[in-house]
């Protein structure tokens, strides 16, 4: 069984490689409360992409099972594995004029770190979104991660310590993404172009547009984000240049102004 999608076949991936100097290999495993400790809190375990695109074929979500059983019931033999196929690919791109690039959290939120992988190769480029702020900062130089946002109550404590970093904060967004204005005090960019471009995003939300069936799209999860909850500008400035009822304007303001 191989680990590693080295063929850019997830959408984002192949828009993020498109035109640069890398190529990316990810890692897609089957999320569950153990590989994705925080989904619980965050209230997106229901919404995940892993039923997103080709994750609704059966064969594709038998053999991301297949991954995250090998994580769970033979953990060295998965590490050794993945560190061959890691260093396969770096010798690929190497021989192709290419940097090599991971992301290795699809759609799970396991600390590499802790397993010793980015440190392995530090000649590569590691990268993933993550709901657990007391990672941010504390990653090897080559691992960069992105806090992922949701506003249901049992998740704000990790969100309050990603906004005293500067760390690029994803938000998913209902119907459209509001490039420009402002959230928790941070200005939106469009993160759905690239995901190596929304790495550089220091203090900013990158944000994404919902994906998903229709009733994925009108979910009321706290994990969604409607753009009429953002402001033109900066939170700090919200009294004077935008007159609407802070009660309707997002948590993240009616923090910022208490």
């Amino acid at each position: 069984m191989k680990l590693l999608n080295t063929a850019a076949g997830n959408t984002k991936i192949l828009k993020s490689q498109t035109g640069t100097e890398y190529r990316i290999a990810s890692l897609s495993l089957m999320p569950d409360f153990k590989i994705c400790p925080n989904s619980q809190n965050a209230d997106c375990f229901t919404l995940c992409l892993k039923s997103s695109g080709r994750g609704q074929m059966n064969s594709v979500a038998k053999g991301r099972q297949n991954k995250t059983d090998y994580w769970h019931f033979d953990r060295d033999g998965f590490l050794a594995q993945l560190k061959k196929e890691i260093a396969a690919f770096e010798k690929l791109c190497a021989k192709q004029g290419k940097l090599a690039a991971f992301r290795l959290n699809t759609i799970s939120d396991i600390p590499w770190e802790k397993y010793g992988i980015p440190q392995a190769f530090p000649n590569s480029k590691f990268y993933d979104y993550c709901k657990s702020a007391n990672r941010l900062g504390k990653t090897p130089e080559n691992y960069d991660l992105m806090f992922s946002f949701s506003d249901a109550p049992k998740y704000q404590r990790q969100v309050e310590r990603a906004l005293k970093t500067d760390a690029p904060m994803a938000v998913v967004f209902r119907g459209f993404v509001p490039v420009g204005n402002h959230f928790m005090g941070r200005e939106i960019i469009d993160g759905d172009k690239s995901d190596l471009e929304n790495l550089k995003a220091h203090g900013k939300v990158v944000g994404l547009k919902i994906k998903g069936n229709a009733a994925t799209k009108n979910s009321t999860s706290p994990f969604i984000v409607d753009p009429g909850q953002t402001s033109p500008c900066p939170s700090q400035m919200h009294r004077a240049c935008n007159p609407q009822n802070l009660a309707s304007a997002g948590r993240g303001f009616a923090i910022a102004a208490e």
